[in-house]
């Protein structure tokens, strides 16, 4: 199985480089998403070794990015149908049997689920699409599956306990599914253990 991380860092006064290293370390994870990353998270192969890409989104300071142990493909970049204030962007990183899209999604309760149906056809037919989606409810994204951790990943304003990380995917399974501690940052990070389903059947 495939043990993937997905983390919003809250960028500048969050999840600091320590943080995520600290983590990496604990977890030992395959992939590691982040969203909110700054500069300063570009130092993590200094730390860890292994490779690492970054993505700023327009016009501001954070965006997104990965790390692995395990050498990648220079990961896709999508643009997303664009909200109001911030243009939002989409990594897509291939792995050897499936594709990951590393989202952060716009608040827009129609636009979120725009951009991930739109991030849809980017993908192959095995995916997964994990990140913070600023989502409340279901994403009704047509072929995939909500596989992530059921409970809360973020409190809106200390106080409203959200599910805004999520995990869906599409000819894939799910062996676990878990949040982690939030460190400095105001988002729990997610963890997924993956699966290609023909790989599960042949077993």
């Amino acid at each position: 199985m495939t043990k993937i991380i997905s983390w919003n860092l809250l960028r500048l006064t969050g999840a600091t480089l320590a943080d995520v290293v600290r983590l990496a370390r604990h977890e030992r994870p395959d992939l590691l998403l982040m969203q909110e990353a700054t500069v300063d998270i570009d130092a993590l192969t200094q730390h860890l070794g292994g490779f690492y890409a970054r993505v700023p989104l327009p016009g501001r300071v954070h965006g997104l990015a990965v790390w692995s142990a395990h050498k990648f493909p220079p990961p896709a970049v999508v643009h997303l149908p664009g909200g109001s204030v911030v243009r939002r962007l989409c990594q897509i990183v291939q792995l050897p049997e499936f594709a990951v899209a590393n989202v952060h999604l716009s608040h827009g309760q129609l636009l979120n689920r725009r951009q991930l149906r739109h991030i849809a056809t980017h993908l192959p037919a095995r995916a997964a699409v994990l990140g913070d989606y600023n989502l409340v409810g279901p994403a009704l994204l047509p072929g995939f599956r909500d596989v992530g951790p059921r409970e809360p990943t973020h409190r809106c304003a200390d106080i409203v306990p959200l599910r805004l990380d999520r995990c869906y995917v599409r000819g894939l399974a799910c062996g676990y599914a878990h949040t982690l501690d939030r460190g400095g940052s105001d988002h729990r990070p997610i963890l997924v253990r993956l699966l290609a389903q023909s790989a599960r059947m042949a077993a």
